[in-house]
Protein backbone atom coordinates (compact mmCIF):
# COMPACT_ATOMS: atom_id res chain seq x y z
CA UNK A 1 0.00 0.00 0.00
CA UNK A 2 1.26 3.49 -0.83
CA UNK A 3 1.77 5.67 2.23
CA UNK A 4 -1.13 8.10 1.95
CA UNK A 5 0.35 10.36 4.61
CA UNK A 6 2.91 11.66 2.12
CA UNK A 7 0.88 12.82 -0.84
CA UNK A 8 2.72 16.11 -1.22
CA UNK A 9 4.80 14.67 -4.04
CA UNK A 10 2.73 13.19 -6.88
CA UNK A 11 3.42 9.73 -8.22
CA UNK A 12 3.80 10.52 -11.92
CA UNK A 13 4.36 6.87 -12.80
CA UNK A 14 1.79 4.65 -11.08
CA UNK A 15 2.72 1.65 -13.23
CA UNK A 16 6.30 1.77 -11.98
CA UNK A 17 5.01 2.22 -8.43
CA UNK A 18 2.98 -0.96 -8.94
CA UNK A 19 6.12 -2.89 -9.83
CA UNK A 20 6.32 -2.70 -13.62
CA UNK A 21 10.04 -2.20 -14.28
CA UNK A 22 9.38 -1.75 -18.00
CA UNK A 23 6.04 -0.52 -19.23
CA UNK A 24 4.41 1.61 -21.95
CA UNK A 25 3.86 5.34 -21.51
CA UNK A 26 0.92 6.18 -19.25
CA UNK A 27 -2.23 6.84 -21.28
CA UNK A 28 -5.64 8.24 -20.48
CA UNK A 29 -8.60 10.36 -21.55
CA UNK A 30 -9.07 14.08 -22.02
CA UNK A 31 -12.77 14.89 -22.37
CA UNK A 32 -13.48 18.35 -23.79
CA UNK A 33 -17.08 18.98 -22.74
CA UNK A 34 -17.22 22.23 -24.75
CA UNK A 35 -17.62 20.21 -27.96
CA UNK A 36 -19.70 17.30 -26.62
CA UNK A 37 -23.00 17.13 -28.54
CA UNK A 38 -24.65 14.50 -26.34
CA UNK A 39 -24.97 11.98 -29.14
CA UNK A 40 -24.21 9.04 -26.79
CA UNK A 41 -22.04 7.33 -29.39
CA UNK A 42 -19.51 6.71 -26.61
CA UNK A 43 -22.10 4.98 -24.43
CA UNK A 44 -23.19 2.73 -27.29
CA UNK A 45 -19.64 1.90 -28.38
CA UNK A 46 -18.64 1.07 -24.79
CA UNK A 47 -21.59 -1.27 -24.35
CA UNK A 48 -21.07 -2.96 -27.71
CA UNK A 49 -17.36 -3.57 -27.30
CA UNK A 50 -17.50 -4.68 -23.65
CA UNK A 51 -20.73 -6.69 -24.04
CA UNK A 52 -22.41 -4.80 -21.21
CA UNK A 53 -26.02 -5.57 -20.22
CA UNK A 54 -28.68 -3.21 -21.46
CA UNK A 55 -29.99 -0.47 -19.19
CA UNK A 56 -31.47 2.98 -19.53
CA UNK A 57 -34.54 1.75 -21.38
CA UNK A 58 -36.94 3.69 -19.15
CA UNK A 59 -37.49 7.45 -18.99
CA UNK A 60 -35.73 8.96 -15.99
CA UNK A 61 -37.21 12.45 -16.05
CA UNK A 62 -33.68 13.83 -16.35
CA UNK A 63 -33.90 15.52 -19.74
CA UNK A 64 -32.39 13.19 -22.36
CA UNK A 65 -30.29 11.38 -19.79
CA UNK A 66 -31.68 7.86 -19.89
CA UNK A 67 -28.87 6.09 -18.01
CA UNK A 68 -28.73 8.48 -15.06
CA UNK A 69 -25.20 7.84 -13.82
CA UNK A 70 -22.15 5.62 -14.10
CA UNK A 71 -22.80 2.08 -12.95
CA UNK A 72 -21.90 -1.57 -13.27
CA UNK A 73 -23.49 -1.69 -16.73
CA UNK A 74 -22.82 1.92 -17.77
CA UNK A 75 -19.10 2.60 -17.98
CA UNK A 76 -19.56 5.79 -20.01
CA UNK A 77 -22.34 8.15 -19.03
CA UNK A 78 -23.36 11.27 -20.95
CA UNK A 79 -24.78 13.89 -18.61
CA UNK A 80 -27.25 16.53 -19.85
CA UNK A 81 -27.27 19.68 -17.70
CA UNK A 82 -29.76 22.40 -18.60
CA UNK A 83 -28.98 25.89 -17.32
CA UNK A 84 -31.27 28.87 -17.53
CA UNK A 85 -29.32 31.93 -18.62
CA UNK A 86 -30.09 35.61 -18.24
CA UNK A 87 -30.82 37.39 -21.49
CA UNK A 88 -27.44 39.14 -21.38
CA UNK A 89 -25.67 35.77 -21.71
CA UNK A 90 -27.49 34.49 -24.76
CA UNK A 91 -25.08 36.06 -27.20
CA UNK A 92 -22.04 34.12 -26.01
CA UNK A 93 -19.66 33.08 -28.78
CA UNK A 94 -19.83 29.50 -30.04
CA UNK A 95 -17.57 27.10 -28.19
CA UNK A 96 -16.73 24.62 -30.89
CA UNK A 97 -13.31 24.35 -32.52
CA UNK A 98 -12.46 26.55 -35.53
CA UNK A 99 -14.59 25.66 -38.50
CA UNK A 100 -17.38 24.00 -36.52
CA UNK A 101 -20.02 26.41 -37.78
CA UNK A 102 -20.68 28.13 -34.45
CA UNK A 103 -22.30 31.51 -34.81
CA UNK A 104 -22.15 34.57 -32.62
CA UNK A 105 -25.69 34.07 -31.33
CA UNK A 106 -24.80 30.76 -29.69
CA UNK A 107 -26.37 28.49 -32.31
CA UNK A 108 -24.55 26.18 -34.70
CA UNK A 109 -26.27 27.43 -37.83
CA UNK A 110 -28.15 24.18 -38.50
CA UNK A 111 -31.03 24.71 -36.08
CA UNK A 112 -29.47 22.76 -33.22
CA UNK A 113 -28.72 24.50 -29.93
CA UNK A 114 -25.19 25.71 -29.32
CA UNK A 115 -23.65 26.81 -26.06
CA UNK A 116 -26.13 29.57 -25.35
CA UNK A 117 -28.99 28.97 -27.72
CA UNK A 118 -32.57 28.86 -26.47
CA UNK A 119 -32.81 25.52 -28.28
CA UNK A 120 -35.63 26.68 -30.53
CA UNK A 121 -38.01 27.14 -27.62
CA UNK A 122 -37.05 30.69 -26.68
CA UNK A 123 -36.33 29.64 -23.10
CA UNK A 124 -32.80 30.99 -22.73
CA UNK A 125 -31.22 27.61 -21.89
CA UNK A 126 -27.61 26.50 -22.12
CA UNK A 127 -26.97 22.79 -22.40
CA UNK A 128 -23.84 21.44 -20.74
CA UNK A 129 -23.03 17.91 -21.89
CA UNK A 130 -20.28 15.74 -20.55
CA UNK A 131 -19.28 12.12 -21.04
CA UNK A 132 -18.18 10.83 -17.63
CA UNK A 133 -15.99 7.79 -17.00
CA UNK A 134 -13.74 6.17 -14.37
CA UNK A 135 -10.88 8.55 -13.54
CA UNK A 136 -8.16 5.87 -13.18
CA UNK A 137 -6.69 7.85 -10.28
CA UNK A 138 -2.95 8.06 -9.68
CA UNK A 139 -3.65 7.31 -6.01
CA UNK A 140 -6.54 4.84 -6.26
CA UNK A 141 -8.24 4.09 -2.94
CA UNK A 142 -10.11 1.15 -4.48
CA UNK A 143 -6.77 -0.65 -4.82
CA UNK A 144 -6.08 -0.19 -1.12
CA UNK A 145 -9.29 -1.78 0.14
CA UNK A 146 -9.70 -4.73 -2.23
CA UNK A 147 -9.10 -7.88 -0.11
CA UNK A 148 -8.72 -10.33 -3.01
CA UNK A 149 -6.42 -8.43 -5.36
CA UNK A 150 -9.18 -8.22 -7.95
CA UNK A 151 -8.38 -4.55 -8.49
CA UNK A 152 -4.95 -4.08 -10.03
CA UNK A 153 -2.82 -1.38 -11.63
CA UNK A 154 -2.03 -2.26 -15.24
CA UNK A 155 1.13 -1.62 -17.20
CA UNK A 156 -0.63 1.33 -18.86
CA UNK A 157 -1.19 3.06 -15.50
CA UNK A 158 -4.93 2.31 -15.51
CA UNK A 159 -6.99 0.58 -12.80
CA UNK A 160 -8.64 -2.72 -13.75
CA UNK A 161 -11.15 -5.03 -12.03
CA UNK A 162 -10.44 -8.72 -12.65
CA UNK A 163 -13.91 -10.21 -12.88
CA UNK A 164 -12.79 -13.75 -12.10
CA UNK A 165 -11.06 -12.68 -8.85
CA UNK A 166 -13.68 -10.24 -7.50
CA UNK A 167 -15.75 -11.72 -4.64
CA UNK A 168 -18.36 -8.95 -4.65
CA UNK A 169 -17.52 -7.67 -1.16
CA UNK A 170 -18.22 -4.09 -2.29
CA UNK A 171 -15.44 -2.45 -0.26
CA UNK A 172 -14.30 -0.58 -3.37
CA UNK A 173 -17.70 1.10 -3.85
CA UNK A 174 -17.52 3.55 -0.90
CA UNK A 175 -13.73 3.87 -1.31
CA UNK A 176 -14.03 5.55 -4.72
CA UNK A 177 -14.13 9.36 -4.26
CA UNK A 178 -16.05 9.71 -7.53
CA UNK A 179 -18.71 7.06 -6.96
CA UNK A 180 -17.67 5.19 -10.10
CA UNK A 181 -17.51 1.51 -9.10
CA UNK A 182 -20.78 -0.35 -8.75
CA UNK A 183 -22.01 -3.86 -7.93
CA UNK A 184 -24.09 -5.47 -10.66
CA UNK A 185 -27.41 -6.91 -9.38
CA UNK A 186 -27.79 -10.59 -10.14
CA UNK A 187 -24.07 -10.95 -10.75
CA UNK A 188 -22.63 -9.70 -7.48
CA UNK A 189 -19.35 -8.49 -8.99
CA UNK A 190 -17.90 -4.98 -9.11
CA UNK A 191 -17.55 -3.38 -12.51
CA UNK A 192 -16.24 -0.16 -14.07
CA UNK A 193 -14.40 1.19 -17.11
CA UNK A 194 -11.29 -0.79 -18.07
CA UNK A 195 -10.13 1.84 -20.59
CA UNK A 196 -10.58 -1.06 -23.03
CA UNK A 197 -7.55 -2.95 -21.73
CA UNK A 198 -7.88 -5.56 -24.48
CA UNK A 199 -7.77 -2.87 -27.17
CA UNK A 200 -4.76 -1.13 -25.60
CA UNK A 201 -2.81 -4.37 -25.73
CA UNK A 202 -3.48 -4.55 -29.47
CA UNK A 203 -2.41 -0.93 -30.04
CA UNK A 204 -5.98 0.33 -30.50
CA UNK A 205 -7.70 3.32 -28.92
CA UNK A 206 -10.62 2.69 -26.51
CA UNK A 207 -13.97 2.17 -28.19
CA UNK A 208 -15.56 5.35 -26.82
CA UNK A 209 -12.79 7.62 -28.13
CA UNK A 210 -12.91 5.90 -31.51
CA UNK A 211 -16.67 6.44 -31.80
CA UNK A 212 -16.79 10.10 -30.66
CA UNK A 213 -17.70 12.17 -33.77
CA UNK A 214 -16.53 15.53 -32.42
CA UNK A 215 -13.32 14.31 -30.73
CA UNK A 216 -14.70 15.46 -27.42
CA UNK A 217 -13.16 12.28 -26.00
CA UNK A 218 -9.45 12.26 -26.76
CA UNK A 219 -7.13 9.37 -25.94
CA UNK A 220 -3.34 9.30 -25.79
CA UNK A 221 -0.25 9.75 -23.62
CA UNK A 222 -1.32 11.65 -20.52
CA UNK A 223 1.40 14.30 -20.70
CA UNK A 224 0.46 15.16 -24.29
CA UNK A 225 -3.21 15.38 -23.37
CA UNK A 226 -2.47 17.75 -20.49
CA UNK A 227 -0.53 20.09 -22.78
CA UNK A 228 -3.31 19.96 -25.39
CA UNK A 229 -5.95 20.66 -22.76
CA UNK A 230 -4.07 23.70 -21.44
CA UNK A 231 -3.94 25.17 -24.95
CA UNK A 232 -7.67 24.55 -25.40
CA UNK A 233 -8.50 26.39 -22.17
CA UNK A 234 -6.40 29.37 -23.28
CA UNK A 235 -8.22 29.37 -26.61
CA UNK A 236 -11.64 29.38 -24.96
CA UNK A 237 -10.64 32.18 -22.59
CA UNK A 238 -9.52 34.27 -25.56
CA UNK A 239 -12.92 33.66 -27.18
CA UNK A 240 -14.75 34.94 -24.10
CA UNK A 241 -15.62 31.69 -22.30
CA UNK A 242 -13.96 32.63 -19.02
CA UNK A 243 -15.66 29.78 -17.15
CA UNK A 244 -13.61 27.13 -18.97
CA UNK A 245 -11.41 25.16 -16.58
CA UNK A 246 -9.65 21.83 -16.28
CA UNK A 247 -10.67 19.19 -13.75
CA UNK A 248 -8.56 16.25 -12.62
CA UNK A 249 -5.46 17.22 -14.62
CA UNK A 250 -3.23 18.41 -11.76
CA UNK A 251 -0.78 15.79 -10.39
CA UNK A 252 -0.71 17.79 -7.16
CA UNK A 253 -4.41 17.43 -6.37
CA UNK A 254 -6.00 15.21 -3.73
CA UNK A 255 -5.75 11.99 -5.76
CA UNK A 256 -2.43 12.74 -7.47
CA UNK A 257 -4.12 13.60 -10.74
CA UNK A 258 -6.55 11.56 -12.81
CA UNK A 259 -5.90 9.32 -15.77
CA UNK A 260 -9.15 10.70 -17.20
CA UNK A 261 -9.60 14.44 -16.85
CA UNK A 262 -12.04 17.03 -18.19
CA UNK A 263 -12.45 20.51 -19.57
CA UNK A 264 -15.54 21.97 -17.88
CA UNK A 265 -17.51 25.14 -18.57
CA UNK A 266 -18.82 25.49 -15.01
CA UNK A 267 -18.13 24.35 -11.46
CA UNK A 268 -17.53 20.58 -11.04
CA UNK A 269 -20.63 20.25 -8.86
CA UNK A 270 -22.79 21.27 -11.83
CA UNK A 271 -21.65 18.09 -13.59
CA UNK A 272 -22.04 15.93 -10.49
CA UNK A 273 -18.30 15.84 -9.77
CA UNK A 274 -16.77 16.39 -6.30
CA UNK A 275 -14.99 19.76 -6.12
CA UNK A 276 -12.04 18.48 -4.06
CA UNK A 277 -11.70 14.70 -4.35
CA UNK A 278 -9.34 13.00 -1.91
CA UNK A 279 -7.93 9.53 -1.45
CA UNK A 280 -10.45 8.06 0.97
CA UNK A 281 -7.84 5.67 2.39
CA UNK A 282 -5.26 8.39 3.05
CA UNK A 283 -5.58 7.99 6.85
CA UNK A 284 -5.32 4.19 6.90
CA UNK A 285 -1.56 4.02 7.67
CA UNK A 286 -1.96 6.40 10.62
CA UNK A 287 -5.01 4.47 11.83
CA UNK A 288 -3.09 1.19 11.74
CA UNK A 289 -0.21 2.77 13.66
CA UNK A 290 -2.60 4.06 16.34
CA UNK A 291 -4.30 0.67 16.51
CA UNK A 292 -0.94 -1.08 16.91
CA UNK A 293 0.09 1.35 19.66
CA UNK A 294 -3.22 0.82 21.47
CA UNK A 295 -2.85 -2.95 21.20
CA UNK A 296 0.69 -2.74 22.54
CA UNK A 297 -0.44 -0.63 25.49
CA UNK A 298 -3.27 -3.06 26.27
CA UNK A 299 -0.88 -6.03 26.14
CA UNK A 300 1.54 -4.27 28.49
CA UNK A 301 -1.25 -3.57 30.99
CA UNK A 302 -2.36 -7.21 30.90
CA UNK A 303 1.22 -8.33 31.48
CA UNK A 304 1.56 -5.99 34.45
CA UNK A 305 -1.70 -7.32 35.94
CA UNK A 306 -0.58 -10.93 35.63
CA UNK A 307 2.83 -10.07 37.07
CA UNK A 308 1.16 -8.42 40.08
CA UNK A 309 -1.02 -11.49 40.70
CA UNK A 310 2.03 -13.71 40.49
CA UNK A 311 3.80 -11.77 43.22
CA UNK A 312 0.74 -11.99 45.47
Amino acid sequence: MVDRTSLSGPLEDPAADAGYAEHPERVGFFTDTSICIGCKACEVACKEWNLLPEDGLELTGMSYDNTGDLGASTWRHVAFVEQELPATDLGMPGLGPPGDGSTGDGSTGDGSPGDGSPGGGGGGVRWLMSSDVCKHCTHAACLDVCPTGALIRTEHGTVLVQDDVCNGCGYCVPACPYGVIDIRPGDGGAFKCTLCQDRLGAGLAPACATACPTESIQYGPLDELRARAARRVDELHERGETGARLYGHDPGDGVGGDGAFFLLLDEPEVYGLPPDPVVTTRDLPAMWRHAAAAAGTAAALVAVCFAGRGRR
